[in-house]
Order: C-alpha cells, then sequence, then structure tokens
C-alpha cells in the first residue's frame, strides 16, 4: 500500500492543530497515561525494543523511555512527533509502515485502534504488527470493554491532566458501527472528537488476530480491555 486507507467520519473541534482522524495535538499533549505504563511494563521484559504504532504526542512513549525501554514512536502527524523526546521517531500510516528486515520484541497497538470501522484498515494494523513482532515477541493491543457503545453518557476524570472526559454518544450507522463522540473539559479549553469504531465480540476479536497470524495468549486486565497475543 502507498498510504493510508481513507478513514470517513472523523473529525475534531477545538484549539491547536487537529489531525486528519480528529485527533487535537495539544489535547493528546496534556493527558496522562493512567495505568497504561504499568501494564505494558508489567507484561514484558525488562529494557525491551518496543514499536508503538500510533504513538500521538507521547502519552504512553514517554514513560516507557523513562522505564528504560527502547520505543520507536510511529504516527502520521508530524506534529504529533514533534512532542516526542527520548524516543527514535518514524512518520508514516501504520498500515503501509515500511521498517525493512528490523523487528521488534514488542509491538503496541493501544488507543482502541483495532476497533476501526474498515475491515481493511484493521487487517492492515494486524498485519503490521505480526509484521514487526520477532518470532519470540509479543504483540499488546487495546480493545473497548463490553460497554463501550452502550450506558452513555458517561465521564470520567482525569485527574494528573485536570481534564474531565465525557463519552457523549454512540450513534449506530449500521453494520455494528457506532459514530462516537467524546469531549474533553479543561480550565482553560475543550475539545471534541468523533469517529467511527466497530464493536468487536470476543470471538470476533479473536478471529481478526488468527486470521493475520496472531494468537491471544491471555488477557492482561480483569475487564478484558489489554490482550497480549503472540505470532503463530
Amino acid at each position: 500500500m502507498s498510504g493510508r486507507l481513507i478513514r470517513e467520519g472523523h473529525s475534531g473541534t477545538g484549539p491547536g492543530s487537529i489531525t486528519p482522524d480528529g485527533c487535537a495535538v495539544e489535547l493528546y499533549a496534556r493527558l496522562s497515561a493512567g495505568n497504561e505504563p504499568d501494564v505494558i511494563e508489567a507484561a514484558v521484559p525488562a529494557g525491551a525494543s518496543i514499536l508503538e504504532l500510533g504513538c500521538g504526542a507521547g502519552r504512553v512513549t514517554h514513560p516507557l523511555v523513562e522505564r528504560g525501554f527502547a520505543v520507536t514512536a510511529v504516527d502520521e502527524s508530524a506534529r504529533m512527533l514533534d512532542h516526542i523526546e527520548g524516543a527514535r521517531t518514524v512518520r508514516s500510516p501504520i498500515e503501509s509502515l515500511d521498517l525493512g528486515d528490523e523487528r521488534f520484541d514488542v509491538v503496541l497497538l493501544a488507543s482502541f485502534l483495532v476497533h476501526t470501522s474498515d475491515h481493511r484498515v484493521r487487517e492492515g494494523l494486524l498485519r503490521t504488527c505480526r509484521r514487526y513482532v520477532k518470532d519470540g515477541g509479543v504483540v499488546l493491543l487495546q480493545r473497548e470493554g463490553a460497554d463501550y457503545h452502550t450506558d452513555l453518557p458517561r465521564e470520567r476524570e482525569d485527574r494528573a491532566a485536570g481534564c474531565t472526559i465525557r463519552i457523549v454518544s454512540a450513534e449506530p450507522l449500521g453494520d455494528g458501527v457506532s459514530e462516537v463522540r467524546a469531549e474533553y473539559v479543561f480550565e482553560d479549553a475543550r475539545w471534541t472528537q468523533t469517529f467511527r469504531s466497530r464493536a468487536l465480540s470476543v470471538e470476533q476479536f479473536e478471529a481478526c488476530l488468527e486470521a493475520a497470524g496472531l494468537a491471544v495468549d491471555r488477557y492482561l486486565t480483569d475487564d478484558g480491555v489489554w490482550v497480549l497475543a503472540r505470532p503463530k
């Protein structure tokens, strides 16, 4: 593939630059990493080489670097990558990433990217995961919780960032896809993001991985959000 497949239904509002898929650069530079680095660190060997796909502004990248991991951070947005410090950066769509014969101990696909509404995009994402993981390595994925498209609106506080995050709505569009609208409210700024997401049951999720040459080894968190897979 020569570039990213078109993703419709993504938009964002708020101060600063907005990437084509609706992500606000300044927003992602402000949000905290939460417990995600802890989950990752507990699942992989110390000092492992990590290929982080869709790194954004380094919300997870920076804590991983601080913990001694060798991170290659990939994102399509040059403005996002401008915020990355201490890691090697590569500007590229995930689906068409070309790192030659390089392989990594860990490939990381977080931010619910596996739930893209376009089957072709998902296949491309997972194909990249399989291509760049070492034979004895692991792929860590973040998937949506069981109630992600229901019981709305709901909100949570990112206290470290001083932000209220609201999932306002998830409007069904058919074929298992919803248009999700999120709000991020700080004392001095507000952003919105709208994107399309495809709900995947455990069986559907695992079948997608199997088709890409990956197999689920175990679920890392009780809510099933973080998953460790291995190459088949």
